[in-house]
């Protein structure tokens, strides 16, 4: 990393961004986490994708069946209630079976839903073991630890992704907030959670598959019924996850979005810590 004394507006290259004065070029993400966090798209859409399709054979939220329709599964009142009050819909030929035909491979697809959710999850296994190689070889877990002052951080991050849009609306100047880490408070915590949101996904996950072999795992959670309860909600942890990271990403400018493809970052006149990401 190195600096000149004259000015260049507009960055092009690594190098040319080393000679520009006020911009620090910083390593931001090992190759195997930046391998990792894109193959993660199309593996946690998978999961999200069959595990919805599972969840169509054996509903864990459930009432008495209807006296009219005979349905009993909340998801299905769910896409009846959307075919009668969007417009366009009205003439579904199948309101009951609406979220499965848009959030999942399908109703009535259970063993090919099986088949590729068991594919994805140990596909989702390896590629977590190599992202948490990455993170150690480059030094990047040391970002995703808590700080003192994230409670503070966190709350004027919040106050600047809430005001963003409006601001850029108005054409109105709205400040990012300094700070001298790799990842801010919010994109911390979230971060940080996610791991263990997958850990718990995996366990859950051979507690509802092997129930009798791992009957000590399942009852950690409560038995098999609870397991469930607990790897459906998992599921929209990760649903929950990704709907916001990718707005943010956006607030948060290109220079974020092209740290995950390249690996280094560029930031005018503002200083980070570049030393393993202390």
């Amino acid at each position: 990393m190195g600096r000149s004394t004259t000015p260049v507006k507009e960055a092009i290259s690594t190098s040319t961004l080393l000679e520009q004065p006020g911009v620090l070029v910083a390593k931001r993400h090992h190759l195997l986490v930046r391998w990792s966090h894109w193959l993660n798209v199309p593996i946690v859409l998978g999961l999200i994708l069959s595990c919805i399709s599972i969840y169509w054979s054996s509903p864990i939220y459930q009432h008495k069946p209807d006296p009219n329709t005979g349905n009993f599964d909340v998801a299905a009142d769910i896409g009846i209630w959307i075919c009668a009050h969007v417009p366009g819909l009205h003439r579904y030929n199948t309101p009951p079976d609406w979220i499965y035909n848009h959030m999942s491979l399908g109703p009535g697809m259970l063993a090919l839903a099986l088949r590729l959710h068991w594919l994805c999850t140990y596909a989702f296994m390896l590629n977590g073991t190599v992202y948490l190689v990455g993170l150690v070889m480059g030094g990047g877990w040391r970002g995703l630890l808590p700080r003192r002052t994230d409670l503070r951080d966190a709350l004027r991050m919040f106050r600047y992704y809430i005001g963003f849009p409006l601001a850029k609306l108005t054409r109105r100047r709205w400040p990012h907030p300094s700070f001298n880490t790799k990842y801010n408070a919010l994109q911390r915590a979230a971060y940080f959670s996610v791991p263990i949101a997958g850990f718990l996904s995996v366990a859950t996950g051979w507690a509802i598959h092997k129930p009798m072999q791992f009957h000590s795992l399942a009852a950690i959670f409560g038995g098999f019924d609870a397991a469930r309860v607990w790897h459906f909600w998992l599921m929209w942890v990760f649903i929950l996850f990704v709907v916001p990271h990718v707005i943010l990403v956006f607030a948060d400018g290109w220079d974020t979005f092209r740290g995950m493809i390249v690996g280094w970052s560029a930031r005018v006149e503002r200083r980070e810590v570049t030393a393993n990401e202390q």
